[in-house]
């Protein structure tokens, strides 16, 4: 049996990731685990830090959410220290996975991010990716900040009926 909680945390983010179709947001994984009361908050947030510093996860931030991935190391780890998970809790994982499948790969699947370039505009990066395989990517220049972060937001609504109009206009 684990003698730290921390450790038991780290082992339930890993197999999450492992056991998820994509990346999972940390929001996602936070659900999961502060819905099931397994720790709080902030030591969450030092779990992720420590997962990320070890090199078994990797942090990709954009916009408004941060992706996790798991790494090959990641993956070793698991695979090595997985028995010293509960079978009740990979249940539980397993559960909410199944349950929020939808909503999950819209999330991750659906990216939004704007920076200020060079010139002082802000440039839009929208993409929608399936199966971890990009099917659209556009970037737009914006005059400001605030009409880089709507077309963000608007991006996450409006994404399928864009590519459909660009599908039939181009083909």
């Amino acid at each position: 049996m684990l003698h730290e909680p921390l450790t038991l945390y780290k082992l339930i983010v890993l197999y999450m990731l492992n056991k998820a179709q994509s990346e999972l947001t940390t929001t996602q994984i936070s659900d999961f685990i502060l819905g099931k009361e397994y720790t709080n908050y902030l030591t969450l947030q030092q779990v992720f830090g420590e997962l990320m510093d070890a090199g078994f996860t990797k942090a990709d931030s954009s916009h408004n959410r941060t992706l996790l991935t798991l790494t090959p190391e990641g993956k070793e780890t698991l695979n090595f220290f997985e028995n010293q998970i509960n079978e009740t809790i990979k249940e539980e994982i397993l559960e909410f996975l199944r349950d929020n499948e939808i909503s999950i790969r819209n999330e991750v699947s659906v990216l939004a991010d704007y920076y200020k370039n060079t010139g002082g505009d802000y440039m839009t990066s929208l993409v929608v990716k399936e199966r971890g395989e990009i099917l659209i990517e556009l970037k737009l220049q914006s005059p400001t900040v605030e009409i880089a972060k709507t077309i963000c937001d608007k991006w996450q609504d409006k994404n399928e009926e864009i590519y459909s109009y660009l599908m039939k206009t181009l083909l």
